[in-house]
């Protein structure tokens, strides 16, 4: 549980440090948005930078729920690259996509990796383990089922403000790095 309480820490210490930033107007340099080169740094801080305090609970409670299974299977060096990779990487998607399909938007928040956790909980478990060695499926019909189990994980999720494309992001990378044991201890 170590790993799970350093990652909420990280982000309680950011939304201080934003809170903080808020007096003089700058509580937005942790948000990650487009062009990527202009503030790199968001890559990270928008991981664990937050909207509002109700958003910081959410995502902290569904951190929680998830996170102490994932570290029972990793080490903390990986738990928290698990975390800072994949949330970068569905921030990143977010605001790639949604700047291909709109007017360009800022992200920020756990929610990717904390998608990412779930997933690989959901993909690498035994029972799902040993239904896709029965299946024999071909890689490319494993990614496809993947897929589409990340899109029914973010799909639950759907509602105006919601980084969809950051949850199936997130959920797509948990579940192939949960099928590939990425995390896992041997």
């Amino acid at each position: 549980m170590r790993a799970t309480l350093e990652t909420l820490a990280v982000a309680l210490l950011v939304g201080a440090a934003q809170l903080a930033l808020s007096v003089v107007g700058l509580a937005g340099i942790f948000a990650l948005s487009t062009p990527l080169a202009v503030a790199p740094w968001t890559v990270v801080t928008s991981v664990y930078a937050h909207g509002s305090v109700g958003h910081l609970l959410a995502n902290a409670l569904a951190l929680l729920l998830v996170g102490p299974l994932v570290e029972r299977r990793t080490t903390r060096p990986r738990f928290h690259a698990f975390v800072v990779g994949t949330g970068a990487l569905a921030g990143i998607a977010q605001v790639t996509v949604s700047g291909l399909l709109g007017p360009p938007a800022a992200v920020l928040g756990l929610s990717g990796a904390v998608f990412a956790l779930g997933g690989y909980l959901l993909a690498g478990n035994v029972v799902s383990t040993t239904l896709f060695d029965r299946l024999r499926l071909p890689a490319r019909a494993q990614l496809a089922l993947l897929g589409l189990a990340a899109v029914v994980l973010t799909a639950t999720t759907a509602a105006p403000g919601v980084a969809l494309i950051a949850h199936a992001t997130g959920a797509f990378c948990g579940l192939v790095a949960g099928r590939a044991g990425l995390l896992d201890v041997r």
